[in-house]
């Protein structure tokens, strides 16, 4: 008798749980687990499951762990409800850690399982974990259905892996809305918008009805690409469909309006929708803080508050992006207060925000203070405090922060990598910068167009074009940074030809260009003296491509104009020039006079340098060169008393090298000993023996007998006869010194 009254009992207590964990009510569900252990009823592993899908539903932690600890038996079902009760509530790695255990326990996941598992694995970006999922997916043969599909098409896009996810979905024979949702917010999520567009266009084609998710990712691509007319196009669609109401698809829309300048059709969107959801209102103050309006952005809080409005979180991140632009402090403490004031302070991405308002401020000292007190510091905390002291130049202590944050278990994204890549760009540091390029290859980041973009900046800026323009013709998908990085890396190394050449080939792409290209096309044709080229462009931007000037443009021509001996021409240039010229152009005008000997132009310059910054040792000196060369004596004298009496001095330059992975620093009349050796004696021993020698045969005599790479490779690039050009005299002494050992 008692064994037929089992089932009914369990099936009764399983619907009982089941209407508490749906109803919310956590007390009763507490209450019916105690009457049952007082009254000491043995619960099966039916009961036991739903009692530990209500826990998992309350997110009561220790509950769930306590339950599962305690239960005699366990079956799939148990540890599917627990994998993805871990994964729900933020602990996916513990997830990912109880499928391996249950695994080695002899049981057989099914596709419950692996959907926790996988959506574990795509919060936290473990690829490999992942991967490993896939693989026993397929050698066990499990049912590949659609909800399995689209959970690996996420998975592998959160892991910014979309060739992995591009072959997943392709597999699927008949992909539904989440399986092109999934696949479209995945490029669109890691910066292949364009690409992601043609999904857009694909899934259209297929039939696809659109929704509320695909239309935010397809916006976010117009916006990110600044596609004013497809995002009309889009706007229409979304208006047929009837879901220009969604909030999500209205933020959408105000962020793409805003990224095209057009904050008329922004606010239009803004006054046509409910406006009691603080969505509205944080994308249009989001807008505005894009476009640099950061009043209108700081003046619309003000009419939210006024409004009776509660500002959400992501309020706060708009709005600290704006204090940390016009770099006004007080009132970021203020808003610090008043986010802690309404509790805000636990989201972990509003820590972020407010580290990264500190970084930006360049506050490093409060940035690290509130760094510390972080108590659930992600990825991104760590990125914000990174990028903290690169921006400010402090690179050692950039490289100490991530040396910890990978001792703390944290995997870099590709905003890491971008990040390291930056630091080893500012030094620079080729052997860094390779490193760091072997890690990014591992997870497959290098195809990431972001990525991409930094190592082709980074090798430029190491002087390797070479390799920047095999990273840049490998990248399956170019956005402007990417043709912009190499364009401009080519122009700064003074390869005019190559520079315009990229330019030329982005138009023939159907790339729009921007103010940094025509800043790169100008410098390149300044490094070479194509005057007639260079004024051809700049008149191009402003009348073809509808591009104002800035200082920047001006200071390119003037410098163009100047250094080919048409001084009086830069200097009309900078008198009809709509802007007031700042110490730069001034200086590029001085440096042309000081190279053509125009003495009358030259002292204006200088003194318009002065007026701008009194204490500029430069102009000082290239004032004093200039009566020197005219034989103006008193004229000089009364320039070294001037420089004397403001206690001016010509700031030291410094060159330096990397080796073991560590950068030592020379400068003029330098005596630093290197690995014991005194560079000086070295170079005195060197300077005989240069001369005994032979140029030509003397640099291959020492490469044969050291095997040092650096030598080919200058020979290489510059030719024999100017073999010394890519290095100092104590450059090259390191180098001797370092072949030796």
């Amino acid at each position: 008798m008692h064994s037929t009254n089992i089932r009914p009992l369990s099936t009764t207590l399983s619907r009982l749980l089941r209407l508490c964990r749906d109803t919310k009510c956590i007390l009763q569900g507490r209450a019916v687990h105690a009457h049952l252990i007082t009254s000491g009823s043995d619960l099966d592993v039916y009961t036991n499951n739903h009692m530990l899908a209500m826990y998992v539903k309350f997110n009561r932690l220790m509950d769930v762990y306590n339950l599962f600890d305690k239960m005699p038996e366990r079956n799939v079902i148990t540890w599917s409800v627990l994998i993805s009760g871990y994964s729900q509530m933020g602990m996916p790695e513990k997830a990912v850690n109880f499928l391996g255990m249950m695994v080695y326990d002899g049981f057989e996941p099914n596709e419950y399982t692996y959907v926790g598992a996988l959506s574990a694995c795509a919060l936290v970006g473990g690829a490999k974990a992942g991967k490993e999922i896939h693989g026993r997916i397929y050698r066990r043969g499990v049912e590949f259905n659609s909800r399995v599909s689209n959970c690996l098409i996420n998975m592998y896009g959160k892991c910014r892996l979309l060739e992995s996810a591009k072959v997943v979905f392709d597999e699927n024979l008949e992909p539904n809305s989440i399986s092109w949702t999934s696949l479209l917010s995945s490029y669109i999520q890691g910066g292949e918008n364009e690409e992601g567009m043609k999904i857009f266009v694909k899934s259209q084609r297929a039939g696809l009805v659109i929704n509320e998710f695909s239309c935010a990712s397809i916006l976010s691509a117009c916006a990110a690409l600044e596609d004013l007319k497809i995002g009309l196009q889009i706007h229409s669609l979304i208006v047929k469909c009837g879901l220009d109401f969604d909030k999500f698809v209205v933020s959408g829309l105000i962020n793409l309006y805003a990224k095209c300048g057009e904050m008329g059709l922004a606010n239009r969107v803004f006054s046509e929708v409910d406006q009691s959801h603080s969505s509205s209102w944080t994308a249009l103050i989001g807008g505005y803080v894009q476009l640099g309006k950061n009043k209108e952005a700081i003046d619309l809080y003000l009419k939210l508050h006024a409004a009776g409005q509660k500002p959400s979180e992501r309020t706060f991140l708009s709005l600290l992006g704006a204090f940390a632009d016009t770099v006004d402090v007080n009132a970021g403490k203020q808003l610090h207060s008043l986010i802690i004031r309404l509790g805000f302070i636990s989201f972990t991405f509003v820590g972020n925000a407010i580290l990264d308002f500190y970084s930006k401020c360049e506050l490093l000292g409060e940035a690290s203070k509130f760094f510390e007190e972080i108590n659930n510091r992600d990825v991104v905390s760590w990125n914000s405090i990174i990028c903290g002291h690169v921006r400010s130049g402090q690179h050692e202590k950039a490289m100490d922060l991530l040396k910890n944050m990978l001792i703390e278990g944290h995997n870099p994204n590709m905003y890491t990598y971008a990040g390291i890549l930056s630091i080893c760009s500012h030094i620079p540091s080729i052997e860094w910068g390779k490193q760091t390029h072997c890690r990014i290859i591992k997870p497959q980041l290098d195809s990431n167009v972001v990525i991409g973009s930094s190592l082709i900046d980074m090798y430029s800026k190491c002087g390797r074009l070479s390799d920047a323009r095999k990273i840049f013709d490998r990248l399956n998908s170019k956005n402007l940074v990417s043709w912009n990085t190499i364009l401009v890396g080519y122009a700064h190394h003074g390869f005019a030809k190559q520079a315009l050449d990229i330019f030329h080939l982005m138009l023939t792409n159907g790339v729009k260009p921007n103010n940094i290209t025509f800043l790169g096309v100008l410098t390149a044709c300044g490094h070479v003296g194509f005057v007639e080229e260079g004024l051809s462009n700049y008149n191009s931007m402003i009348q073809d491509h509808g591009i104002a000037p800035s200082l920047d443009h001006l200071a390119s021509m003037v410098d163009l104009l100047a250094r080919n001996g048409q001084t009086r021409k830069a200097y009309e240039f900078i008198r009809t020039f709509p802007m007031e010229p700042n110490k730069v152009v001034w200086r590029c005008l001085l440096s042309g006079c000081k190279t053509y000997r125009d003495l009358d132009l030259g002292k204006y310059a200088a003194e318009k340098i002065l007026s701008i910054d009194p204490e500029d040792t430069s102009a000082h000196i290239v004032l004093y060169n200039l009566y020197a060369e005219a034989k103006m004596w008193d004229e000089m004298a009364r320039v070294r008393s001037l420089m004397k009496e403001k206690e001016l001095k010509k700031e030291t330059g410094y060159s330096w090298i990397e080796l073991n992975g560590k950068m030592h620093t020379f400068s003029a009349g330098c005596l630093t000993d290197f690995q014991a050796t005194n560079l000086r004696e070295v170079l005195e021993m060197l300077t005989g023996q240069f001369v005994d020698l032979s140029l030509r045969g003397g640099v291959y005599w020492l490469q044969v007998l050291f095997g040092i790479p650096e030598f080919e490779a200058n020979i290489r690039t510059h030719g024999v006869d100017s073999m010394g050009s890519g290095f100092s005299k104590q450059q090259l002494i390191i180098l001797l010194i370092r072949a030796s050992y």
